[in-house]
């Protein structure tokens, strides 16, 4: 397995070299994700598209993950063998816009423990700036998802992980999940951590100047709750 060194120029970093980057191409996925982008979607019906997409994420995403075995379950038959995850799983939502993927993830993982984090972007200097954090004194699970829509610059992403490595989670057992991600900061996050998963539908080439994925989806955390542009007039 290929890795990035850490003194990486992030210009040499291209989509071939991300060995931990997924990059999801099922058609329902690309028809939801055409809705989602469209400006027109109401608010919605964008919680919803996005609930969708991150359970298809999700469910993408789990397929490597380790199963323990059931023995003496009953069919209505006959007595079987079942299975379970075997991990201990956390959803770490970025508020506010991660919370629209939770009810997806927590669809497939119904007993999933949510540890919230609050962060926002600093408008002038696009830094990750930290306002809400409960992460136990003790760490409760195995491995964790990270849950952003968009991966724009990369800051908040790059915090995260540092937060949940200060707890006690190897990068190993985190993944992170998003719908909409930029390249540029898809190459910052991977010369920060070559080893940490990534799962999205789609990557985009440009950031605008002030640090929006081009052409993306817009403010998701807006989109979600109908605030800002998009208020009900």
């Amino acid at each position: 397995m290929a890795s990035i060194p850490s003194t990486a120029d992030p210009s040499t970093i291209t989509l071939s070299s991300l060995d931990k980057l997924h990059i999801l191409t099922h058609p329902i996925l690309q028809e939801k994700m055409t809705l989602i982008r469209s400006a027109g979607t109401r608010a919605p019906e964008f919680r919803q598209l996005v609930k969708d997409v991150a359970q298809i994420i999700g469910y993408e995403a789990a397929r490597e993950m380790e199963v323990e075995q059931l023995p003496d379950c009953q069919s209505p038959v006959a007595k079987f063998t079942g299975a379970r995850v075997a991990s201990r799983i956390g959803l770490h939502p970025i508020l506010r816009a991660g919370i629209g993927m939770t009810d997806g993830i927590l669809s497939l993982f119904p007993n999933a423990t949510v540890l919230h984090l609050g962060l926002f972007r600093n408008e002038n200097t696009l830094d990750p700036v930290e306002y809400y954090n409960k992460l136990p004194k003790t760490v409760i699970v195995d491995e964790v998802f990270i849950l952003d829509p968009i991966v724009a610059t990369g800051g908040t992403a790059i915090a995260a992980v540092h937060m949940l490595q200060d707890w006690g989670i190897p990068v190993e057992n985190i993944k992170l999940l998003c719908l909409v991600a930029s390249f540029p900061g898809l190459q910052k996050v991977m010369r920060a951590f070559p080893e940490l998963e990534i799962w999205t539908a789609a990557v985009d080439q440009e950031l605008t100047k002030e640090g929006m994925i081009s052409p993306g989806l817009g403010d998701s955390g807006d989109r979600l709750f109908g605030t800002g542009s998009y208020a009900q007039s």
